[in-house]
């Protein structure tokens, strides 16, 4: 039987005769509301304690309270600590300014979230007052510019970078009221551009390359000014984004297709079926430097911090160390795969090559050193993209396949494409693929990293608009850029929605042909 204590009882101790009158245990419960007027005696017993303990230093002040208070019951702590709580509590943020510390004040409120910053200038005046005269909520906009390339873009392209950070000269900040109406207009163009994704509504524009001896648009790569193609008809092409027009410089040298590509801001550097590489000056379109050491066509190539890495149909990868544009020396030769090798890509850790032998190669990028093999595709593999721990691959199997690297393991299969998966690219949220179906398909990648996700949700979206095989892809956060055997590049841009026809060159489509594939098997 459990007995139930109390902190106050007050009992009979006279227990002698068990059949007297019967006992009680009675809790004394305090109650603050009932209290009664003090009597004389206890307001002087009271004067002379508080003047005692105004002599006290602090440290037997505090002895003295904690001797009082372990002699109270539960319901007095209770009391005690309602009466408190108040005195406890410190509205910091408009107690500094009276201080002569407001920057503390706007650095403290700096770090909330939106939703919290919209609460907290709804506290009081005075809050209010921080928020606005700290321009937090400008600076608030500025932590997201610098920390996500979403809203990096947007600034650039909305236009209204030039109000953040140190203004240029002639442009002055805009005042608080400015930047706090900004935020949720940046916030919906942010959830319109995610609905555009997920609903595949784009604005469409189109190149036609139209090669003068044959057809195809093999590689590419873009930015906010410029798309430079690699074609079949052996030329390397540039175009302008504004005008989708071809530069007048057109870079020639390559005696067969160009395969692959990638540039900087002061060098292009691309791959041929002719065997070679060849350097080129981004901004005169003149070469540099060529490089000649597989013995057949160079399929792929990446270059990063001093480092370029290339690959070919003779089955090997090539490590160059780059000093300079003209100064460019073999590291070393990987030797392991059993058929061309289609694609690398590499970071500091790790070099990732993948094959018609239907064999991801691992290496290390510092010793260069094999390290392991990654076994899963049914065919050949076209394609892979590496970064941090995942590589994503794609498949003559017509399968993309996403990978640990440092375990081997196959994360996920993805499914869709009805035929050879030629190009594939990820960010944080998607999986991008081309196939030679001619179909681009757009992925959730955190569902596809849910083991717990259906299979049937991954794929967002599928994109028709080529009618010839997916060559090249690579996107952004706002649009991707396409470029296929049928000839042209499109732009499909989820970002200006607004227009649903088609921006063309002025230019004719040509009739689709036919082109070799990749070394599949």
């Amino acid at each position: 039987m459990m007995k139930m204590e109390t902190d106050k009882i007050m009992e009979d101790t006279t227990t002698t005769n068990i059949s007297s009158s019967p006992q009680f245990t009675t809790s004394i419960l305090y109650d603050p509301a009932r209290k009664k007027e003090p009597s004389q005696s206890f307001q002087t017993e009271r004067d002379a304690c508080l003047s005692y303990f105004a002599k006290w230093n602090e440290a037997d002040q505090v002895d003295f309270v904690e001797q009082l208070l372990s002699r109270m019951c539960h319901y007095q702590h209770g009391h005690i600590n309602a009466y408190l709580k108040p005195m406890l509590q410190r509205d910091f943020i408009t107690l500094l300014p009276t201080k002569g510390l407001d920057h503390v004040a706007e650095n403290i409120l700096s770090y909330l979230d939106a939703k919290s910053l919209c609460r907290a200038e709804r506290v009081c005046k005075e809050w209010s007052r921080v928020i606005s005269e700290g321009m937090l909520w400008k600076k608030l906009i500025e932590r997201n510019v610098r920390t996500d390339s979403l809203w990096r873009g947007l600034a650039e392209r909305k236009g209204w970078i030039k109000y953040l950070f140190i203004p240029r000269p002639g442009v002055t900040h805009r005042p608080h009221k400015f930047y706090r109406e900004l935020f949720p207009k940046i916030m919906k163009d942010i959830e319109a551009i995610e609905t555009n994704w997920r609903t595949g509504h784009h604005n469409l524009q189109r190149i036609n390359c139209r090669s003068e001896n044959s057809k195809g648009v093999y590689c590419l790569q873009y930015d906010d000014d410029k798309i430079v193609s690699g074609l079949r008809d052996n030329t390397i092409k540039i175009w302008d984004r504004n005008s989708l027009q071809c530069c007048k410089v057109i870079l020639t040298g390559h005696t067969g297709s160009v395969l692959c590509l990638q540039y900087d801001d002061k060098v292009i550097i691309s791959g041929s079926s002719d065997s070679t590489v060849r350097v080129w000056d981004v901004n005169t379109g003149d070469m540099v430097n060529t490089l000649i050491h597989h013995c057949e066509a160079v399929l792929h190539l990446r270059f990063n911090n001093g480092m370029m890495v290339t690959c070919s149909k003779d089955r090997s990868i090539a490590v160059w160390d780059m000093t300079s544009p003209t100064e460019i020396a073999l590291r070393r030769v990987l030797v392991g795969h059993r058929a061309a090798v289609n694609v690398v890509d590499f970071d500091e850790k790790y070099i990732v090559s993948a094959s018609g032998d239907r064999t991801i190669k691992v290496w290390n990028t510092s010793t260069c050193e094999f390290v392991r093999t990654l076994n899963g595709h049914k065919r050949g593999i076209a394609c892979l993209q590496y970064r941090d721990r995942l590589v994503v691959s794609g498949s003559s199997d017509n399968s993309i396949r996403l990978w640990d690297i440092e375990c081997g393991t196959c994360l996920r299969i993805l499914e869709g494409h009805e035929e050879l998966v030629r190009c594939i690219r990820f960010d944080s949220k998607r999986i991008v693929s081309g196939a030679y179906d001619g179909k681009i398909k757009v992925w959730d990648l955190q569902a596809a990293l849910d083991i717990r996700a259906q299979t049937n949700t991954l794929c967002l979206k599928t994109l028709v608009e080529h009618t010839g095989r997916v060559f090249r892809l690579q996107f952004d956060e706002f649009q991707i850029v396409s470029s296929s055997h049928d000839d042209t590049i499109l732009i499909w841009d989820f970002l200006n929605c607004s227009q649903k026809e088609e921006t063309t060159t002025p230019q004719t489509l040509v009739q689709v042909g036919r082109s070799p594939s990749p070394e599949l098997t």
